[in-house]
């Protein structure tokens, strides 16, 4: 590996890792705020910092940016079923409930895996604010598209 190379990539392999995750997603989507805060056994946790251009009439954080925090969780949540970093997986379908207003500074969601096959990856996932994963906003789940080897 030679200086230029980003600090994701180990002989050129993605380490998939919280820091890794985070390194090529700011390498590669620099204009998103999503971050990935936690990977483990079948689930992956994105977090979002919410700014004053998110919030909706009544102090509610928008559909949206619900939406986005959601769909990079389950996102993650396909390089943990997939055991690396696979940045062209890509969403193939993706549904949202919203269950009660979302008001605070930061979205937290949570995905788990439901099934991995050699073409997709699907998982559920649930969004909550400000450390209450108890009083969830959204419920989403998902299916996310893997790429062909090359």
């Amino acid at each position: 590996m030679d200086s230029t190379s980003p600090p994701y990539l180990v002989n050129m392999t993605l380490r998939l890792d919280v820091e890794s995750v985070n390194a090529m997603v700011a390498d590669q989507y620099p204009g998103t705020r999503n971050r990935c805060v936690e990977l483990g056994a079948g689930h992956a946790v994105a977090a979002c910092d919410v700014t004053p251009a998110d919030i909706r009439p009544g102090g509610f954080i928008s559909g949206p940016v619900q939406f986005a925090v959601a769909d990079c969780a389950l996102w993650f949540l396909a390089f943990v079923g997939l055991d690396r970093i696979e940045p062209m997986a890509l969403t193939s379908e993706l549904s949202i409930r919203f269950l009660r207003p979302a008001v605070g500074d930061r979205l937290m969601c949570r995905a788990s895996l439901e099934s991995v096959s050699r073409r997709s990856v699907i998982g559920t996932a649930h969004v909550w604010v400000d450390g209450q994963p108890d009083r969830i906003t959204a419920a989403a789940q998902g299916t996310y598209a893997v790429p062909l080897p090359r």
